[in-house]
């Protein structure tokens, strides 16, 4: 029997669904005028490099992608950041570690001393981190002395020079401990981060610790001189009151995606309300738009982490309670697929607990991540 257009599209589909993976695809049918699936574009995943540096630093969290040459590192060159030391504690890790794709090699681009005066608690590198046009790297710090929030310090944001030393720190009250991956809009001689903090009134993991809704997104708008340091122009609370929680595996739980989209939209993922939100105005809000607009909830999301935006405008957002990332379309809120990236049977779901850092490669054919369990950093094309 000769086979229609319609009947060859859909076996197409189908090999491209299984050349990318398992998939799993939400309930609400995807409109014709949605962009294809950039999951579906995918066909393996690349084991790239061991994380672990000299001193022992392993639980690899935060990645960027070097947009410059710069000092130790070349533009396109991958840092991922430690959150544990050498014994495994969590807070305490403190090196940062440069990937070089032409190379493949791994060096160390920063190894910081735990004790820094500047930055209340101490080093203990989180899953903030961006390298800017100028060279600057800016790495946030959640840091703790016993690997538990039992000794939890505010933190702050550290910024390196293209060396790997400390040339600034930034603390205050709008900064307890920076957490989720930056979005940002760099325009070379200024710079718009945007960090959420999820330390305030966060206590003890003892017992069973209380959700506290007083986690926070913070819009810093830098000005960065040629030749000098980036300098804090002004900083303004856009949202807060997202859940976050002490937690004796992950440390903490909060919002850990951020992304900037469209319109002036900032996407964050919300762990503890299993959801994706989205704020409005945000580079341009005087005010804090509390936890926003839900964008989508529950579905393929199982306590969402890390969130890039990829090239066909959709989100990327992995989940913490399993090994999957998750695609989703922010101008209707779909859930158009979900792939495994991390299958390890070692954790229930498999992946569970693993999936803290993303970033697209510089051609956007494809991402990087990191499967936290095993110290390894990920392309996924």
């Amino acid at each position: 029997m000769k086979r229609s257009k319609t009947s060859l599209a859909v076996g197409r589909n189908a090999m491209a669904a299984l050349l990318a993976g398992l998939f799993a695809v939400s309930g609400a049918a995807s409109r014709a005028d949605e962009a294809p699936s950039f999951l579906a574009g995918l066909h393996k995943q690349v084991t790239l490099t061991n994380t672990v540096p000299d001193n022992g630093d392993q639980n690899p969290y935060a990645i960027a992608v070097a947009p410059v040459s710069a000092g130790k590192f070349k533009q396109g060159d991958v840092l991922v950041d430690n959150f544990n030391n050498a014994a495994n504690l969590q807070g305490v890790g403190t090196t940062i570690v440069d990937y070089h794709p032409d190379s493949k090699e791994l060096t160390t681009f920063a190894q910081l001393p735990h004790e820094l005066p500047q930055c209340p608690g101490g080093v203990g590198l989180s899953t903030a981190m961006t390298v800017l046009k100028s060279g600057w790297v800016i790495v946030g710090s959640t840091p703790s002395n016993d690997g538990t929030t039992d000794t939890k310090g505010a933190g702050c944001l550290i910024v390196l020079d293209s060396q790997g030393k400390v040339a600034d720190v930034w603390s205050g009250p709008n900064i307890n401990d920076p957490w989720g991956n930056m979005a940002v809009i760099d325009n070379g001689s200024s710079a718009t981060l945007f960090v959420s903090n999820a330390g305030f009134g966060v206590g003890s993991t003892k017992g069973k610790p209380p959700v506290v809704n007083q986690s926070t997104i913070l819009r810093l708008e830098l000005d960065i001189p040629e030749g000098k340091a980036p300098v804090i122009k002004s900083q303004t609370v856009v949202a807060g009151g997202f859940g976050e929680q002490a937690d004796k595996g992950v440390f903490l739980i909060g919002p850990t995606g951020l992304a900037y989209g469209k319109d002036d939209k900032l996407y964050v993922s919300d762990a503890l309300g299993n959801r994706v939100s989205e704020i409005w105005d945000a580079t341009t809000r005087t005010t804090s738009a509390g936890v926003g607009r839900t964008l989508t909830q529950d579905g393929l999301l199982l306590r969402p982490l890390a969130m890039v935006t990829a090239p066909n405008g959709h989100l990327l957002v992995t989940n913490g309670s399993n090994g999957k990332v998750v695609e989703v379309d922010p101008a209707t809120g779909t859930q158009l697929a979900a792939r495994w990236i991390d299958a390890n049977k070692a954790q229930v779901p498999p992946g569970n607990g693993d999936l803290f850092g993303i970033a697209m490669t510089p051609s956007g054919d494809g991402f990087y991540y990191v499967q936290d369990d095993v110290n390894t950093l990920v392309l996924a094309k």
